[in-house]
C-alpha cells in the first residue's frame, strides 16, 4: 500500500492524542483512539490486515485534528487516516455508506443525490452577474438543507458586488475525507469560476472552506464568511441585539486554518458573547465530520451531546459557522438554540 512508513514511525505511542481523542472518549476501544489508528495503519503499511474489519476503526476518525495539537512527535493524524482511507478504497474495500456518498456526489454533484436545482434559494436569478470579483459558494448542506441561510448569506454578499456559480457542485471535501478521487469536482469547479472571473471565493462552510485553500489551485482567494463580515463591519448597519451567546468552533475552520478571531470580532459587534469550556485549538468536536455522520449517525450525535456541555450556563443561543456543526448540534440541543453566524448577522441588520 502507498502509505509512508517514515512518517506512520514518528508515532512514539505516547497517548497524548489518546487523551483527547473525541471517539475514543465515547467507545473506549484503543482501536477508536488515534494511537490505535496509526497503528493499524502501520500494519496495513507493511502488507497486513487489509480487511473490511479494519473500517470501523478508521471510518468512525471525524479527522477533527485534536490529536495534532497535542502530537509531541508532530504528525497529522487526520492526513494518515484519510491516506488509509484511500488505499483501502482503491482495493474495493468501504462501506455502502462510502459506496453512496461517491455515487450521489458523481451523479449528482451533491452529497445528497438531489435532482433539484442547486439554486432553488435564490429567489430572483436576474440579479446574478455574469463577470463579479466575489464569488459566494454555498456548498451542498446550504443549497439543500439550510437554504434560508444561503439566501441571507447572498443578500448580504451582493451588496458588496458577489455572485454565484450558475452551476456549482460539491466541492470534493466529502470524496477527500472519505478515500476518494475529487478531481472532476474541482476541475468542474475551476471552469466555473474561471468564466465569473473572480479573484476571491467566499464561503460559509468549513468544509468547503478547508477543500477550496487546500486542494484547489493557490491563486485564488479563499475567504470564509466570517473573514468577510468581519472585515466589512463598517460598511453594515449593524445593531446591536440583547443576546447572550456561546460560539462553536468548526474543526475545519478553527484548528485546520487557525480562523478563531474573526467570527468571534463579528459576534462582539452584534451582542454579548462567552467562551465554550473547549474553544479554540482545543475545542471539542461536534462529532459531524470525517464522514462520521453519514456512516456512523448515533455516534456523531452521542458527540454532538458531549459538546453540548462545554456551552457556559446563561447563553441563549449557540453561534456555529459550519453548516454540518450547525446540523449536528441542532439535533441534539433540546434547550438551546444553534444558530449561523450568517442568520446572527441578518437579525441584526433587519
Amino acid at each position: 500500500m502507498n502509505l509512508d512508513l517514515r512518517v506512520i514511525s514518528k508515532c512514539i505511542r505516547c497517548g497524548n492524542c489518546r487523551a483527547v481523542c473525541p471517539v475514543f472518549e465515547e467507545e473506549g476501544w484503543e482501536s477508536a483512539n488515534t494511537r490505535g489508528r496509526i497503528m493499524i495503519i502501520k500494519s496495513l503499511a507493511n502488507g497486513h490486515n487489509q480487511s473490511p474489519e479494519v473500517l470501523e476503526s478508521l471510518n468512525a476518525c471525524t479527522t477533527c485534528g485534536l490529536c495534532i495539537e497535542n502530537c509531541p512527535a508532530g504528525i497529522n493524524p487526520p492526513d494518515l487516516v484519510e491516506v488509509a482511507r484511500r488505499e483501502l478504497a482503491s482495493l474495493g474495500i468501504m462501506t455502502e455508506v462510502q459506496v453512496e456518498l461517491h455515487r450521489n456526489i458523481l451523479g449528482a454533484g451533491n452529497t445528497f443525490g438531489e435532482r433539484l436545482d442547486r439554486l432553488a434559494w435564490l429567489h430572483d436569478r436576474r440579479v446574478l452577474k455574469k463577470k463579479a470579483d466575489y464569488i459566494y459558494f454555498a456548498g451542498c448542506l446550504a443549497s439543500f438543507r439550510n437554504p434560508e441561510i444561503s439566501s441571507k448569506a447572498f443578500e448580504i454578499l451582493s451588496r458588496f458586488g458577489a455572485t454565484v456559480l450558475q452551476n456549482e457542485q460539491c466541492c470534493g471535501s466529502p470524496l477527500i475525507r472519505t478515500g476518494f478521487d475529487a478531481s472532476p469536482l474541482i476541475e468542474h469547479n475551476l471552469r466555473e469560476i474561471d468564466r465569473v472571473g473572480a479573484g476571491a471565493i467566499i464561503t460559509g462552510c468549513a468544509g468547503c472552506y478547508t477543500t477550496l485553500k487546500n486542494d484547489y489551485p493557490s491563486q485564488i482567494d479563499i475567504i470564509s464568511i466570517s473573514e468577510f463580515l468581519a472585515d466589512h463591519l463598517q460598511e453594515m448597519e449593524l445593531r446591536r441585539l440583547n443576546l447572550q451567546v456561546t460560539y462553536h468552533d468548526p474543526c475545519h475552520l478553527g484548528r485546520m486554518n487557525k480562523i478563531y478571531e474573526k467570527p468571534r470580532q463579528l459576534i462582539e459587534a452584534i451582542c454579548s458573547f462567552e467562551e465554550m469550556v473547549t474553544n479554540r485549538k482545543d475545542a471539542r468536536c461536534c462529532g459531524g465530520g470525517g464522514g462520521v455522520r453519514a456512516g456512523y449517525k448515533d455516534l456523531s450525535l452521542r458527540l454532538a451531546r458531549r459538546r453540548l456541555d462545554d456551552i457556559p450556563q446563561g447563553v441563549d443561543c449557540i453561534i456555529t459557522s459550519c453548516p454540518l456543526c450547525l446540523r449536528n448540534l441542532s439535533d441534539v440541543s433540546n434547550d438551546k438554540k444553534v444558530m449561523d453566524i450568517v442568520e446572527l448577522v441578518a437579525l441584526s441588520m433587519e
